[in-house]
């Protein structure tokens, strides 16, 4: 274990005095408990969901069970101090200079820091007696949410806060609204959506923390799933009171109304409204630079559920690493900005045609012109992260790095913009990006480099950050600072001079500060008149006396000071600077997400040149066509390697609407599911605004994606593999409409073959009878492939093999056609099973064959699937008219005398029927 601090902790048993008189322990031997616990006490009490960090001097300190919480999830030593009502009174401690580290661990694991510091120098508590306690006090709350420095935060990821509020009539008719803000960079939106596409959302953002209301997290139906989350907050009801929300809304940004945020709901509102105080009781009052919140209409983004985005292994792989996912393969940007830009289009793919063309346009520009992109990357490598350097700046949390960065992404910004405006052409989003560049104000960054020193501290309270010859005061208070010792020395020649005793020296201590010392045979020399007048005796020691004098006090007082002064100077112009920064802050977000859009369009021309990328074609059609498709990972990591390319063609048949399904078969190996992945990472790279792996694209915007591809099951939830499977297959047949693009992978192959079998069929005739959607469907049932004679939108296709000499060739290449084979045995074999096993599965597989052949099963005289949805039966007027005024009636805005006007009239038409 990291033992993290001393066996005695400062400021109890041993050291200085122990605040509150002499002894630090909790309770002396009477039970009373001493001061400074009795404070520890009372701070914990109004932080009693937080791991208190408790300042006691180069250390934080835990107690109680939050030292059992601590030391246990960091690793350090368990120890006690003192007792509280007759117990020892656990406590373990970090040290100051390494608790960025430790907070970093606490808050990955899902904990809540309240860092509470000392507000005064121990020595001015002294002053007010023996008993007086440094006053301390909670500076900041520290959760997964809403940390900001850039050592807790991963650079190349947002790190969202999100709040969840629901509104329902009935059971039935629940409404989520979810708004989700990352305080480090500004970013603020909100989303309504159904129950349904509440885990999706969720999905995409994977916010840092969640905050819910205490009636929400209690939901018998929620409870499960919000507990299987990381760090979820619920919080009382307050916070999530729709009464109040807009008021609340618009007192964070200073205004009157919250109407130029748009047509909010009262839902939107109450999620909006709970994100912001909750980050003004994080940050104690401190409001980070927000931008007004942006609403995401429905269907503006192309919905991936949760289990798709893992099967797919968008933005990490299914073993939770970045390398290897398609984040990682097209990821080409340069700066931290353009890194976190590029995994959010990654991670919410648009839908609208229009759109996409305005990214696409964008990329094109810098695919055609190369020497323009490689300018223009060579600039942004030097942009620093302005929207999280101005995030720290505004919450009193930066420091004189945070300004230089500002500094330079100014500079940046307006070279990119000189450099970018002639050249941008039709490219809306990048001639936008350039009138966003020139926002700042030049003479802002001309201020700080002015102001700011060649080499920076990382802390302000380090001083020395302010450049020479800024500020005349500074300078001298330096000059008396770092020339002291010269000082020194002059006085003490010019002492042993008019003393004429050579050995007389100037010293200093932490006791007595600087003194004259001479030995003790000249001390009886400078007692004596006259140069007693000057020298002042101090101290007398077995072989030295000690002496000051007016001069030398004065002198000491001025060497004292000019530390504190020059340091007091320097705080000053960095407060000046940050206000100055804080005023300009829109301007400077601004610049800084066009940074960030910069970079994500000449990266993906980058990757587009690298790989041989091409321009998709988007429309609103359902047509699905890709010719020479490839997977843009496995491609990358078989670098060198030849990987074949294969077409897809989905598209509506002539004179139909929908699009079509493609059965696949073929040996496994073979690279089926390959191939279904590749053509669902095409479309969403598509829709993304990126070039694609392939000769040509043409792609109807996709509204929603599902893929059932592998095999995983859910202990902790009670899941075996093929319920998994089940589950996740529902989902898709329960949602999937004629816009969605579904992948699906031997579904059925986890129970017996029979009962598989006609899952998988079943599954087969509802996809083209009930979604009408496109679709790839991988199977190891080679009887469906009798479906496309039946189903006239479903096509077979099959991965090609050869058989040399007893073994098994992969091709790669998808052709028309069925297989009639998997070649199973083959397969095994190249795992390594034992011989003995090989020969002998080979001979049960020829039984079995030619016991099939001679009982065909006769699945051609299976009628087709009735799908069509059973009528549902007629409703009488009455009822009729009770359930349209119940879909009238709004609760949320209603008072309560409404409300029981509305039900009383229902109760009557009830009665009437």
């Amino acid at each position: 274990m990291d033992a993290a601090r001393p066996l005695t902790p400062a400021g109890f048993e041993s050291g200085p005095p122990a605040e509150g008189g002499g002894r630090a322990n909790a309770a002396d031997d009477a039970g009373r408990i001493t001061p400074v616990m009795e404070q520890y006490i009372e701070i914990k009490a109004a932080n009693p969901d937080c791991l208190l960090f408790y300042r006691m001097g180069d250390f934080y300190e835990l107690f109680f069970d939050d030292a059992e919480v601590a030391a246990r999830a960091l690793g350090i030593v368990l120890t006690k101090r003192g007792k509280h009502l007759g117990r020892d009174i656990p406590m373990c401690g970090v040290p100051v200079h390494r608790a960025d580290e430790y907070l970093h661990r606490l808050i990955a694991m899902g904990h809540r820091v309240a860092v509470c510091e000392q507000l005064e120098d121990p020595a001015a508590a002294r002053k007010r007696g023996g008993k007086s306690v440094v006053r301390r006090d909670v500076i900041r709350l520290v959760t997964p949410g809403t940390v900001t420095e850039d050592t807790l935060l991963d650079a190349r990821r947002n790190n969202y806060l999100a709040a969840i509020a629901r509104a329902r009539s009935t059971s039935e008719e629940s409404r989520f609204a979810l708004a989700w803000i990352d305080i480090s960079t500004g970013e603020f939106r909100i989303a309504e959506c159904e129950r349904a596409a509440l885990a999706a959302a969720i999905a995409r953002l994977e916010p840092g923390e969640i905050i819910v209301s205490d009636a929400l997290y209690g939901d018998a139906e929620l409870a499960p799933y919000l507990r299987s989350l990381p760090a979820v907050t619920p919080l009382a009801r307050d916070v999530f009171d729709g009464a109040t929300a807009e008021r609340r809304l618009a007192t964070y940004f200073g205004l009157a109304t919250t109407q130029s945020f748009g047509a909010l709901t009262r839902l939107e509102l109450t999620a909006a409204a709970a994100c912001v105080s909750y980050v003004e009781r994080t940050q104690l009052g401190q409001r980070p630079p927000l931008s007004p919140p942006l609403r995401e209409s429905e269907g503006a983004t192309l919905a991936i559920d949760q289990a798709t985005r893992g099967n797919l292994e968008l933005v990490r792989t299914l073993a939770g690493e970045r390398r290897g996912s398609l984040l990682a393969a097209i990821d080409r940007c340069v700066s931290a900005a353009g890194s976190r830009l590029i995994a959010q289009r990654l991670s919410a793919p648009l839908t609208d045609p229009e759109a996409i063309a305005r990214r696409l346009d964008a990329v094109e520009l810098f695919v055609t012109n190369a020497g323009l992109r490689a300018a223009m990357r060579e600039q942004l490598k030097a942009a620093p992260d302005l929207a999280r350097a101005l995030a720290r700046l505004t919450v009193d949390r930066g420091g004189p790095r945070d300004l230089a960065a500002i500094r330079d992404g100014i500079i940046a910004a307006a070279g990119l913009a000189a450099e970018l405006a002639p050249a941008a052409g039709p490219a809306a989003e990048l001639t936008q990006a350039a009138m966003m560049l020139r926002r700042p104000d030049a003479a802002i960054a001309a201020e700080l480099a002015a102001a700011l020193a060649e080499e920076l501290p990382h802390l302000k309270r380090d001083g020395g950050f302010v450049r020479a010859g800024y500020d005349a005061a500074l300078d001298e208070a330096r000059a008396l600072r770092d020339e002291s010792r010269r000082v020194i020395a002059a006085l003490q020649a010019r002492y042993a001079e008019t003393s004429t005793v050579r050995a007389l020296k100037i010293r200093h201590n932490n006791v007595l500060g600087y003194f004259v010392e001479v030995t003790a045979q000249h001390g009886d020399k400078l007692m004596a008149p006259p140069l007693n007048a000057t020298f002042i005796h101090r101290q007398t020691l077995a072989g030295q006396v000690r002496f000051t004098t007016t001069e030398l006090g004065e002198l000491e007082a001025r060497i004292a000071s000019a530390a504190d002064r020059a340091l007091g100077i320097e705080l000053e112009t960095f407060e000046r600077l940050a206000a100055t920064v804080t005023a300009a802050a829109p301007a400077i977000k601004q610049a800084a997400e066009a940074l960030a859009v910069l970079d994500v369009a000449a990266a993906l021309a980058e990757l587009a040149g690298e790989r041989r990328y091409v321009r998709p074609q988007i429309d609103d059609s359902r047509d699905f066509v890709i010719e020479g498709g490839r997977h843009p990972v496995v491609e990358q990591v078989l670098e060198g390697g030849p990987f074949v390319a294969n077409d897809c063609d989905l598209s509506p048949l002539p004179q139909t609407a929908d699009g079509r399904i493609c059965l696949l078969t073929g040996p496994n190996m073979a690279g089926k599911s390959t191939y279904l992945r590749q053509n669902a990472l095409i479309a969403i790279l598509a829709q993304m605004g990126s070039f694609v792996p392939a000769r040509h694209a043409k792609i109807g915007a996709v509204d929603r994606l599902f893929s059932r591809v592998g095999a995983a099951d859910d202990i902790a939830r009670g899941r075996s593999t093929f319920m998994v499977e089940m589950v996740e297959t529902a989902a898709i047949l329960n949602q999937a409409g004629s816009r969605a693009l579904v992948i699906l992978d031997e579904i059925g192959r986890g129970t017996a073959t029979f009962d598989g079998l006609s899952i998988a069929w079943a599954t087969v005739e509802h996809l083209h009878e009930v979604n009408r959607c496109r679709a790839l469907f991988a199977t190891h049932f080679h009887e469906l492939t009798g479906l496309a004679a039946a189903l006239p939108r479903l096509f077979n296709a099959t991965v090609r093999v050869k058989e040399w000499q007893g073994e098994v060739v992969f091709l790669h290449e998808v052709a028309p056609g069925a297989a009639d084979r998997s070649y199973g045995i083959q397969v095994a074999k190249l795992a390594g099973l034992p011989a003995a096993v090989i020969e002998r599965a080979k001979l049960v597989l020829a039984r079995l064959e030619a016991e099939d052949r001679a009982s065909p099963r006769g699945f051609e005289d299976l009628p087709l699937f009735a799908a069509a949805p059973r009528p549902t039966p007629p409703r009488d007027a009455m009822l009729e008219a009770v359930i349209s005024a119940l879909a009238a009636l709004h609760p949320d805005d209603m008072s309560p005398r409404e409300a029981l006007e509305a039900l009383y009239a229902l109760k009557a038409k009830a009665r009437d029927r």
